[in-house]
C-alpha cells in the first residue's frame, strides 16, 4: 500500500520557520537553565573556601565573584541609598546599601546590609536602623551587582538618603567621589541591626525550573508545528488519491 503525501510550500515553509524558532527558543532558555546552575556551583564553592580579606589593592570582579570576602573598617553611614521595588515574602521594600570604609586606608567597598519594609502610610519614610558607630568586621559574599529591577523614566541623581530603583558601584563611586572595590558585599555576618534589617538574600539558582519550563514548552511547539505538518500532508494526500481513483 503506497502511502501518499500531498507537499504544499506554504505549510512547509511555516514550519520550519516554527521548528527553528521552537528549537532555537528552546536551546537558548537551557543556556540560561544551566548559566543559573553554574553561578549556584560557584557560589557554593566559593562559600566554601577561607574568607577573601579585602585591603587597599583594588581586586578584579572575577577574583572575588561570589566568593566570601570578609573587611575591618567603618560603615560610611552619612551615604545611603535605599533600593526600591525589592520584595520579601510579598510585602514591599528596600535593600540598603551602604559604603564601608576598610581600615588604614582610602579603599572603601559597598555593602549590601540587608532588607528593610517599607512604611505602608509614607512610602518615602525610611525606618530608623542601627549602624555601628565604630571600627568593626562583616562578612560576606561578593556579587557583581545589586540586580536590575524595571525602571521607567529617568532615574533621580544618586545622593545620601536616595531612593531609587537601580544602583551600580560605579555610580555610587561617582556620586559619592569614594574609591570602591569593584563588587557588591552582600553582607551576612551580624552588626547589630538583626531583627530590623534582614539579610535573607535570594539564591542565585532560582527560577531554574522555570526556565527548564519554557524550554519544554518551545520545544514541544516545534515538535506540535512538525506533527501538524505531516499529518495534514498524510491526510491531503489521501483525499487527493480518493479524488483520482474516483
Amino acid at each position: 500500500m503506497r502511502i501518499a503525501f500531498r507537499f504544499k510550500t506554504v505549510p512547509f515553509i511555516a514550519t520550519l520557520l516554527l521548528v527553528v524558532l521552537g528549537i532555537a527558543l528552546g536551546r537558548w532558555q537551557d543556556r540560561r537553565a544551566d548559566e543559573k546552575l553554574a553561578v549556584a556551583a560557584e557560589l557554593a564553592g566559593g562559600s566554601a573556601g577561607a574568607p577573601l580579606v579585602l585591603g587597599t589593592v583594588p581586586l578584579a570582579p572575577e577574583q572575588a565573584q561570589f566568593r566570601r570576602v570578609s573587611a575591618t573598617g567603618s560603615f560610611v553611614a552619612g551615604w545611603p541609598v535605599y533600593l526600591d521595588n525589592r520584595p520579601h515574602e510579598g510585602r514591599a521594600g528596600f535593600y540598603v546599601l551602604m559604603p564601608f570604609r576598610i581600615q588604614g586606608t582610602a579603599m572603601h567597598v559597598l555593602v549590601a546590609r540587608g532588607w528593610l519594609p517599607r512604611d505602608a502610610a509614607e512610602r518615602q519614610r525610611i525606618a530608623p536602623y542601627p549602624t555601628p558607630s565604630g571600627p568593626i568586621t562583616i562578612e560576606g559574599v561578593a556579587k557583581p551587582n545589586t540586580g536590575h529591577v524595571m525602571e521607567l523614566g529617568d532615574a533621580p541623581p544618586l545622593a545620601p538618603g536616595a531612593i531609587v530603583q537601580n544602583a551600580g558601584v560605579a555610580q555610587v563611586a561617582a556620586a559619592s567621589g569614594l574609591q570602591l572595590q569593584p563588587f557588591v558585599l552582600e553582607q551576612t555576618s551580624a552588626d547589630g541591626s538583626e531583627g530590623v534589617l534582614l539579610r535573607d538574600w535570594p539564591r542565585p539558582d532560582l527560577g531554574v525550573d522555570k526556565h527548564r519550563g519554557y524550554a519544554f514548552q518551545w520545544y514541544a511547539l516545534a515538535l506540535t508545528a512538525f506533527l501538524f505538518f505531516i499529518i495534514s500532508g498524510l491526510k491531503n494526500g489521501k483525499s487527493s488519491g480518493t479524488k483520482t481513483n474516483q
